[in-house]
């Protein structure tokens, strides 16, 4: 019996809806706001770091089937 009551246990605890805690949202306005420089900087760079390597496979793609 107390086998059973540990699967209840079990299944009722996954089947609860989990609490999420909220993120700490602030309505107030950032202390160091970015200029359009930086802005652009950060943008620059995230664009690079994910389409530089995904452009060399591409770029060396029968090179890769060759092997």
């Amino acid at each position: 019996m107390s086998g059973l009551n540990r699967s209840f246990n079990f299944l009722r605890t996954t089947l609860r809806p989990h609490i999420i805690p909220k993120v700490n949202v602030s309505a107030k306005p950032a202390k160091h706001p970015l200029t359009a420089g930086e802005q652009a900087i950060g943008m620059l760079a995230m664009f690079t770091v994910i389409l530089v390597p995904s452009g060399w496979i591409l770029a060396h793609l029968e090179d890769y089937k060759k092997r």
